[in-house]
């Protein structure tokens, strides 16, 4: 098949940048078609929309794709997408992702896109090119959303490609990998690491109320598939450490064993995902010898009834459980928490504040963020009913960042609310200087910074963990 795409990776404004693993899925599946594919990656760049308007002045495509994440849709992507309309002469302008898939109509309805992909594209992108070059409609292509100026159209969707090794291995050489192997720190590495993402299945067993999954159900690469991968990563571009960016590594016990008895003889180091109801000791232990340094692990609030409210399906009891056997087995383990969902109360967040000093070891600066009802997760479609939110363009109004509140679910007043959060993450944010080398100065920058976030709503903070890394 002939044909041009083109995919923008937009800006996040941060020096850390994962690589972008859905567009160059994508890419590959094009590429084996016989297609033509150019990148545009203004993240690792922090290419102006200036330059881009220029190299789209000097180019032709067919189709121009750019997916996103709802958080960064007012910050970047918005202004992106009219950049773009303006100098794509002839192409369709395609949007997807977690971003546009669970509101189609409204996206196509408040941008310039032509084109909605919603959820998993791989197939889609190509059907999609070929419509384009053939001079189809849409409306012959499965799994999109599109719009004849008055009406939106949805087409019959794609069910999920049960055979993850049938997808071709993303289309690396498409990308700066120089950039993207030496942006990203895993703990436990040394000087002249490289870090790279990848996923070993797609999907989760659960459906906790602040996620948005695009699919039901999980599926797995066969392992050695994934071995191969990493294989390839190793010679081609010197990658030892891996963040394993699955929803939930390790989910299945069977599987994960047999993938972490591979992993023993590539001499790799590696981070990964967990929930506490699938974790044991000896699966611990197993991570650890096959090279894991860092499990990040899901704790979410430190109150049963906070977490039978998001219907997380996991217990204190075996937070406790889970967080005692990472500390007593020597890994590194991330306390993630999050505070302002249903049911959480000043005690709640003191109790999280707790659950986190009384385990941390120190291995990540830990602070706690606000929930935020992502379109498409349940708790947005809660925000909803309970008439906290109107729709799709009240949350991009309200939705400023990502460790701000952007809709109270709780019975505090908002100002109290932040004073509470504040106080929290001062204390989490000493208590990490006691316990390590962080200077004091650094830790009171640090303060300042969510000081200035939340009362001076200065939208520029990227979280404390960025902060890491750019200091």
């Amino acid at each position: 098949m002939k044909g041009n795409v083109l995919f923008i990776i937009h800006d996040l404004l941060q020096k850390d940048n994962h690589f972008p693993l859905g567009p160059a899925y994508l890419a590959a599946m094009l590429q084996q078609d016989g297609a033509d594919v150019s990148t545009f990656c203004m993240d690792v760049f922090h290419y102006t929309n200036r330059q881009l308007a220029d190299y789209l002045d000097c180019r032709e495509f067919d189709l121009i794709c750019v997916g996103f994440l709802a958080a960064r849709f007012k910050e970047t992507v918005e202004e992106l997408l009219q950049v773009i309309d303006a100098h794509c002469k002839n192409a369709w302008l395609v949007i997807g992702g977690p971003g546009p898939s669970p509101i189609p109509g409204w996206m196509l309805n408040n941008t310039p896109a032509d084109i909605v992909c919603i959820g998993e594209s791989e197939e889609t992108i190509v059907e999609l090119l070929r419509c384009k070059v053939e001079g189809g409609s849409p409306e012959s292509v499965h799994g999109i959303a599109f719009s004849d100026g008055k009406f939106v159209y949805g087409t019959q969707g794609l069910k999920p490609i049960r055979d993850l090794d049938s997808i071709p291995f993303p289309a690396w050489d498409l990308f700066p990998m120089d950039r993207y192997t030496n942006c990203l720190s895993l703990w436990g590495m040394e000087p002249g690491d490289r870090t790279f993402g990848m996923i070993t299945s797609r999907g989760c067993t659960d459906r906790c109320s602040f996620c948005y999954r695009m699919e039901r159900g999980i599926r797995f690469r066969s392992v050695k598939n994934v071995i191969e991968e990493i294989e390839i990563l190793k010679e081609r571009y010197g990658v030892n450490c891996y963040f394993m960016n699955d929803e939930l590594f390790a989910a299945s016990k069977s599987r994960t064993f047999e993938l972490c008895a591979a992993l023993q003889e590539l001499d790799i180091k590696f981070s990964a995902n967990a929930r506490v109801d699938k974790f044991s000791e000896e699966m611990a232990r197993l991570l650890q010898d096959s090279g894991c340094t860092f499990i990040n692990i899901g704790f979410e609030s430190s109150s049963q009834d906070v977490l039978d409210r998001m219907n997380k399906r996991t217990t204190v009891e075996e937070n406790v459980k889970a967080a005692e056997i990472c500390r007593e087995i020597g890994i590194g383990f991330g306390l993630n928490f999050l505070w302002g969902l249903p049911g959480d109360t000043p005690e709640s967040l003191s109790g999280n504040v707790a659950f986190i000093k009384e385990y941390n070891t120190y291995d990540q600066l830990r602070t706690i963020r606000p929930v935020t009802p992502y379109p498409g997760s349940p708790l947005y479609y809660q925000a909803s009913e309970e008439g906290l939110l109107e729709g799709p363009g009240d949350f991009f109004d309200k939705f400023k960042n990502s460790d701000l509140m952007t809709v109270n679910f709780t019975d505090i007043d908002t100002k109290s609310y932040y004073l509470l959060l504040f106080a929290a993450n001062w204390d989490l944010i000493k208590d990490h200087q006691k316990h390590t080398n962080m200077p004091v100065a650094e830790s009171e920058r640090l303060i300042e910074d969510f000081r200035r976030l939340y009362f001076e709503k200065d939208v520029s903070f990227r979280g404390a963990r960025h902060y890491e890394v750019e200091t």
